[in-house]
């Protein structure tokens, strides 16, 4: 099968659908921006990776030159600008856009306060206590540390030199940095919150794959209220939950 696939792989489920779609014989070069991402894909010989960044002009270029049937976007579902630059990139390039929308997870807890924004989210935690744990990851760090000088913050993150750098050019201190890559055990979430004496969470809707199932019933147990940054709205094209689901639109057009 020669249908060339462009991805962009900018999640774990983003890079094992690429491998997915590789082992159905599609053509497939993964897009990725961290040496993280690219190193876990290069296990699959058969995937071509990028790792070049991509604004949306290049983005066209690349899709019209070397002759992409498809676009599959499995970017972060919080990669707003990155998913809009995609459809338009593809429209342009008059090539078929499918979007990878990992499933929401279900909030039923009556302590869950959801906000639109990252601003939002750190004011809202404010007014919820002092001591705060950030589990949304390191691209926003700075907004957080910028509105809450007064309370007293721990940020779980990647363990990688680049962000644990970022962290300290922020000012925080080690104590306020937990550096652990998932996925957490709900068991494991309520020790690392009790030991950081958290009284607010706050993460995004990141499905079960981002561990936002574990996080949330965590905060059940200890009684916690759970900031939420509701995921942007984008209207795309074409959405698939499941890689089945997207196999099928590759299949069908």
């Amino acid at each position: 099968m020669n249908t060339k696939i462009f991805l962009i792989a900018g999640t774990e489920d983003g890079r094992l659908l690429a491998k997915f779609l590789s082992q159905k014989n599609f053509n497939v070069t993964a897009s990725v921006v961290s040496e993280y991402g690219r190193k876990l894909l290069e296990t699959c010989a058969e995937i071509k990776i990028n790792d070049k960044p991509l604004d949306r002009d290049d983005l066209e270029k690349i899709l019209r030159e070397e002759h992409f049937n498809f676009l599959v976007d499995a970017s972060h579902p919080y990669a707003k600008n990155i998913s809009a630059n995609a459809i338009d990139a593809a429209q342009s390039a008059q090539i078929v856009y499918v979007r990878y929308e990992r499933a929401e997870i279900e909030f039923d807890y009556e302590k869950i306060f959801h906000v639109d924004s990252y601003k939002e989210a750190a004011l809202q935690a404010a007014e919820l206590g002092k001591n705060i744990f950030l589990t949304t990851g390191s691209r926003n760090l700075k907004i957080f540390v910028d509105l809450l000088k007064d309370c007293n913050l721990t940020a779980r993150i990647l363990p990688t030199a680049e962000v644990l750098m970022q962290c300290e050019a922020l000012g925080l201190t080690p104590k306020q940095i937990i550096a652990m890559q998932g996925p957490f055990s709900t068991e494991l979430n309520i020790e690392l919150f009790k030991h950081a004496g958290a009284e607010v969470i706050v993460t995004k809707n990141s499905g079960q794959i981002g561990g936002a199932d574990t996080k949330l019933e965590a905060a059940k147990i200890l009684n916690l209220p759970v900031v939420v940054i509701n995921k942007p709205k984008i209207d795309y094209p074409n959405v698939a939950t499941t890689f089945d689901d997207v196999l099928k639109f590759l299949e069908m057009i």
